[in-house]
């Protein structure tokens, strides 16, 4: 164990980073689409039981490895099974999964700073076009805005665990909360605005299906991080007096009410500026609900509030936005920062220095795959579908991998690491767990019916995105 390893000065510090790594972009947008269109108040209900009874469990799993390796995912692994080769594959995708997700994460994360910017300079009208935003990504000013948002990213790593990602944690979480308040509450005074709240919470269980419910339970694991390293890393960084059960349900909380919150934001704001809007036909696509369609709503502001009113309002989002974005960003990069540092004894400005080369002819080729290089743009076809390089890295490390992770980190702690260890790392800081109905739980949901409900997302998944089959039927 590593005495001098750097620690959060804070529990709250660590719930507040944790919470950030879960606070992202799909919470603020995809979520609230989500529910809408697949049964409301119904899938709310599914989706937070999904959350205490699946991926409540699975973190508490996580963090637990991390904390009593005090190492990174790949280090923990291989100290907790003893060098047991057969989990060397477990550990190295626990780290590739996160370097991956990194590349898209920061093509999208540099798309929002790009608007922002536009909004900021007063440009919301060009933004509202259509057509906009096929002839933004194509443009090589998007590179001068991936500089930007590369710097923000490697300063907050560099300050280390305390002085940059808990510092800015500690100013992006509240900040976010606070912006996303106001927002709310400036959104549920426009005419029509109730017709979207009554859309979001209204339950219509008609609507529930077997798609629904995968989709819900994908939701929530991704939601909260899980899969990804990035609890299992930060957990490495907390004391053995900290409490990891009331700290993951602190977490879950925050990241689950936070997209509730959002959803009295988004939709709202689509039924006032379309009182006929049809839910059924709004877009999955958290892309492209933020950069085609709500900048259209925003600049539709104007009639009730000016135009400078409207583009203060669209900074506003996409600030938001923004922040979560960074957040979760950080939170993904530091996984193989991590990584590195402990692997191959080096100080975390190199260990910065080769991801932010390695990731960054990545980040640069994703960029280059929406019709600057054709070649990039059609890389390969795959169930019945052209992908560019873009969508590559995103169906196999962000849809493909994660649940596979995660039912890596059930099998560990259960049959490699067992049930006493894990009770007993569960236990420190949190002395009323032995023996409690929620141990009891955790051990029987992780060694039972959580592994085969991961196991067959992910098999359906592979089914369905690579080859075009539906073999479970969703």
């Amino acid at each position: 164990m590593s005495d001098n390893r750097e620690r959060f000065s804070s529990r709250l510090g660590f719930i507040l980073a944790a919470a950030g790594s879960a606070v992202g972009i799909g919470n603020l947008v995809g979520f609230p689409v989500s529910a809408t269109k697949n049964g409301g108040g119904a899938f709310l209900l599914i989706y937070a039981l999904f959350v205490v009874f699946i991926c409540l469990p699975v973190m508490m799993a996580e963090m637990a490895m991390g904390r009593n390796a005090q190492k990174d995912p790949l280090g923990s692994y291989k100290l907790l099974a003893n060098n047991d080769k057969k989990w060397k594959f477990a550990g190295f995708l626990a780290v590739l999964t996160p370097f991956m997700i990194a590349v898209f994460y920061m093509v999208i994360t540099v798309w929002i700073f790009g608007y922002l910017t536009q909004t900021g300079l007063g440009n919301l009208d060009l933004l509202a076009d259509p057509g906009h935003f096929g002839v933004f990504i194509n443009s090589y000013t998007v590179f001068g805005y991936m500089a930007v948002v590369v710097i923000i990213v490697n300063l907050i790593l560099l300050g280390g665990v305390k002085q940059g990602i808990e510092k800015a944690a500690k100013f992006l979480m509240p900040a976010l909360l606070v912006m996303l308040l106001a927002l709310v509450t400036y959104v549920l005074t426009l005419d029509n605005a109730m017709a979207g709240v009554k859309y979001y919470i209204i339950p219509d269980f008609s609507k529930m299906s077997a798609s629904v419910l995968n989709g819900a339970l994908s939701q929530a694991f991704f939601s909260l991080s899980l899969g990804m390293g990035i609890l299992m890393t930060y957990a490495s960084y907390i004391s053995k007096k900290d409490d990891i059960v009331s700290s993951a349900k602190m977490v879950a909380i925050t990241d689950s009410l936070v997209a509730f919150v959002a959803g009295l934001m988004v939709l709202p704001a689509i039924f006032s500026f379309d009182p006929n809007t049809d839910p059924s036909a709004l877009s999955d696509s958290s892309v492209s609900m933020i950069f085609v369609y709500l900048p259209k709503i925003l600049l539709a502001l104007q009639n009730d509030i000016g135009y400078i009113g409207a583009s203060i309002v669209a900074f506003s989002f996409f600030l938001l936005v923004f922040f979560a974005a960074i957040t979760s960003l950080v939170s993904i990069v530091e996984v193989p920062t991590a990584t590195l540092s402990d692997r191959k004894g080096i100080s975390r400005k190199k260990a910065l220095g080769i991801l932010t080369l390695s990731t960054g002819v990545l980040t640069i080729l994703c960029t280059m795959s929406f019709g600057m290089i054709d070649s990039l743009t059609s890389f390969t076809n795959y169930g019945g579908v052209n992908k560019s390089f873009f969508d590559i890295i995103v169906d196999v490390f962000y849809d493909t991998i994660l649940p596979l992770n995660g039912l890596m980190v059930c099998l560990f702690v259960m049959y490699r690491w067992k049930k006493a260890r894990l009770t007993q790392e569960l236990s420190l800081g949190s002395p009323n767990y032995a023996g409690s109905l929620m141990e009891k739980y955790v051990n029987f949901s992780l060694s039972t019916f959580i592994p085969i409900i991961l196991l067959v997302i992910f098999i359906n998944t592979v089914a369905t995105k690579f080859f075009d089959l539906k073999i479970f039927g969703f």
